[in-house]
């Protein structure tokens, strides 16, 4: 029986995607292109904006029409931003959350031979991974930073970690099988190993369980390089960053989400730092790291954003210095404290801002590559 798989949104919906691959391929099913004729379609959703949510829509809709008598399953967190609005979908047979992933074998099982719609609350880790020399590897999941825009910690959950005895078994492993980069991924990567319910302990405890993971991850032998996924710019302090520039392994790429460059929408967003205190890590990252690549998430348009909120937001850009900027428009979703804010600003202006702000971003990524011209680097091929 053919199976086939899409992923929508992060690196943790990736990784737990090709965990799921794994799974119904140990149980006899084969794999498949989801643009494939298939007997089973899994959707591995995305719901972090409302575009994200009609592209699950339609990336399950588009199933059931190659199909129709394909057992049509969406997973993940549109799935479960979706229970929270009451919402369903006649195309679906089976909806698994975020809590459901182990049992989804058994799950999608019972519905191909009962043809019925199920609903079940479990959790599954997840994909075998799809490139030949790099892969992800879930170290934690959920967030309980609840920024104002957000909708993940509420479809996610608390911050729960793995062992790292579990994490280290699972890179050497890959080891083995022939990768040579791990990139270390979850939906709050600093709160790795600290209290689910004190969402300040990752900064008292400065990042130390993260670094006793990355120390036990940096001694696989077989591993070339580490990548770290987003980090939240408060781990970054110069006694994190000192042991991070220790181990030989770690790719100096940092992903700091900023969100914005003015101090007044950081508080509207409950982001917890100023830019002043960001640019501060920029610096301690550029102490340690020759050149490292500083990419950043931006959004525009949020709730009450003036034009001068914008513009100092540009002009922290450029003194960041950033090596690619990602930028999104603000997007409200149902249930979070944004999404009730006065001042929502008109499509037009959101639009318009990511735009000069793209432009932005493409300048500063040329001018960080021309550093590396005429030098010579090493890098992994994927084929």
């Amino acid at each position: 029986m053919k199976v086939a798989f899409l992923t929508l949104g992060c690196k943790v919906n990736s990784y737990e995607t090709s965990k799921m691959k794994t799974a119904f391929e140990d149980a006899g099913y084969t794999v498949t292109s989801f643009e494939d004729y298939a007997d089973i379609y899994i959707v591995n959703t995305c719901t972090v904006t409302n575009i994200a949510d009609r592209k699950s829509r339609k990336m399950l809709h588009k199933a059931r029409r190659m199909n129709p008598e394909a057992v049509v399953v969406a997973a993940g967190c549109y799935v479960d931003s979706a229970a929270r609005r009451g919402e369903t979908d006649d195309s679906v047979d089976i909806f698994i959350s975020n809590k459901d992933k182990p049992d989804i074998i058994g799950i999608v099982s019972n519905a191909v031979k009962n043809r019925i719609a199920v609903s079940e609350e479990k959790i599954c880790q997840t994909e075998k991974q799809q490139e030949h020399t790099r892969a992800y590897v879930k170290v934690q999941d959920g967030c309980s930073q609840y920024c104002t825009y957000c909708i993940i910690p509420y479809v996610r959950g608390k911050v729960r970690s793995r062992d790292i005895g579990e994490v280290e078994a699972e890179v050497k492993e890959l080891a083995q099988k022939g990768y040579k980069e791990v990139v270390i991924t979850g939906i709050h990567v600093s709160s790795y190993g600290t209290d689910p319910d004190d969402a300040k302990s990752f900064t008292r405890l400065g990042g130390r369980p993260l670094v006793k993971l990355l120390n036990a991850v940096n001694s696989v032998a077989g591993i070339e390089r580490i990548r770290l996924g987003s980090l939240e710019p408060r781990i970054i302090t110069e006694g994190f960053v000192k042991e991070l520039a220790a181990m030989p392994k770690l790719c100096p790429h940092f992903h700091l989400s900023l969100q914005s460059g003015c101090d007044t929408v950081l508080k509207r967003m409950n982001r917890h730092y100023t830019a002043r205190e960001y640019l501060r890590c920029v610096e301690i990252l550029r102490k340690y790291f020759d050149q490292p690549a500083i990419t950043t998430d931006i959004i525009t348009g949020f709730p009450q954003e003036t034009e001068e909120e914008f513009k100092e937001t540009c002009q922290f850009a450029y003194k960041a210095g950033f090596a690619q900027i990602h930028v999104f428009k603000y997007s409200r979703r149902h249930g979070t404290i944004a999404d009730k804010m006065d001042g929502q600003l008109e499509e037009q202006v959101k639009a318009d801002r990511s735009q000069r702000l793209i432009s932005i971003g493409k300048e500063l990524e040329t001018a960080y590559q021309k550093h590396f011209l005429k030098k010579y680097e090493k890098v992994l091929f994927e084929e």
